[in-house]
């Protein structure tokens, strides 16, 4: 049950999944045989899924997508097969056990329905939401994503925050009025036409001190 009497908090938190809470870098770096070739494939895929709007098989984009850097087919499928090995990154276990006396919890993911489900739950957590590309039927940063979350949580965006992973998830933000923490772990750079995140470090650090002030807080754009 929630903590009925901490006031300060959003109503729910919604969360990418495959950047923002799990190191997915690294399972495709092993996927690729190299981490200079598994960027580049990561890079490619996420100009594909965040371009490609209405949805269409995520393993075909991901397949898609090594075969543009020039790898093999096969590196998709060892992808697939070692998906479990996922690992969250340091603290976000700790910081989701926090959180939950306070706020409802989703997850807004680019995957299949699926693959979205087995990465959640690798976290010991009862998500109340979880809402993949699949079951929107477009990919982010189209709003239908996170406006199914939304709708499915009962709560409006003013009385949310999300928790991105990439800086393309602040174009589907910025249109559904969200407020942005941007959990830049591995230094991407903001992308061109991006809208700043209220909010960017490559740790979790920072994100419960800015929930616990949500309804009082401005905002303002750090790194």
């Amino acid at each position: 049950m929630l903590n009925q009497t901490t006031e300060t908090y959003p109503k729910a938190v919604l969360f990418d999944l495959l950047t923002a809470l799990l190191d997915s870098w690294s399972l495709w770096n092993r996927a690729a045989g190299s981490e200079a070739t598994g960027r580049a494939w990561r890079a490619e895929y996420l100009r594909l899924t965040y371009g490609c709007g209405a949805y269409v098989p995520y393993e075909e984009l991901v397949r898609q997508a090594a075969v543009q850097v020039g790898l093999r087919e096969s590196a998709a499928r060892t992808l697939e097969a070692q998906w479990l090995q996922l690992a969250p990154w340091n603290g976000t276990k700790e910081v989701l056990r926090k959180l939950a006396p306070h706020c409802r919890l989703a997850i807004v993911t680019n995957c299949s329905k699926r693959l979205g489900e087995q990465a959640a739950g690798l976290f010991d957590i009862d998500w109340d939401v979880i809402v993949t590309a699949e079951s929107a039927g477009f990919y982010k940063p189209d709003p239908r994503p996170y406006q199914m979350a939304l709708g499915r949580l009962k709560v409006n965006a003013n009385e949310a925050a999300f928790v991105a992973g990439s800086s393309y998830d602040m174009f589907g933000t910025a249109k559904t009025g969200l407020r942005t923490y941007w959990h830049n772990r591995v230094g991407l750079a903001l992308v061109e036409g991006a809208q700043a995140p209220e909010i960017e470090s490559p740790s979790l650090d920072a994100l419960l001190p800015w929930l616990r002030e949500f309804n009082s807080s401005k905002g303002t754009s750090t790194s």
